[in-house]
């Protein structure tokens, strides 16, 4: 498929609400395979659609680098936990902050068949889907981190 770029802080479609996916047409799919490609290119753990320029209700997750979660109108129905760590992002990069997220998380969403479905995740899977879920409603993780952004130092922040 093809490589698109990455909107970067600063760009006003990343602070815009999304809208819902309400059927998968071949652009669709098109732009998910995108997104995936995209994001293992940049070597990012998720991306959401408004970081390439789309406001749809989209976003691909995968922590393992081998198991990608699409994820199309997505909701968090359940949280638990705490968690607090280095979070940074495709399109604030080269930085990274502390952010505290929920330590688990219920998420219900659609796949590319828009057939429901619920996935749990603990730790950076967790924080990973809260963060992407964020995008899609306009935040950005500079806006929750706890202190000053700081310089990427290799292998210190997952880039989400």
């Amino acid at each position: 498929m093809a490589i698109r770029n990455i909107r970067e802080l600063g760009d006003p479609i990343l602070n815009k609400t999304c809208k819902a996916v309400t059927e998968v047409t071949p652009r669709i799919r098109e732009l998910i395979e995108d997104m995936l490609d995209t994001m293992y290119e940049a070597n990012g753990v998720g991306l959401a659609a408004p970081q390439v320029g789309v406001l749809k209700r989209i976003v691909v997750v995968d922590v393992t680098g081998q198991d990608p979660y699409i994820l199309i109108n997505p909701k968090i129905i359940e949280t638990s936990g705490e968690q607090t760590g280095q979070e940074g992002c495709l399109s604030v990069p080269g930085k990274c902050g502390i952010v505290t997220r929920p330590g688990h998380v219920k998420i219900e969403a659609y796949d590319v068949n828009m057939k429901p479905f619920q996935v749990e995740g603990d730790e950076l899977l967790a924080r990973a889907f809260c963060h992407e879920l964020d995008h899609l409603e306009g935040h950005l993780y500079v806006e929750k981190v706890q202190g000053p952004l700081k310089d990427v130092v290799p292998e210190e922040a997952e880039e989400e």
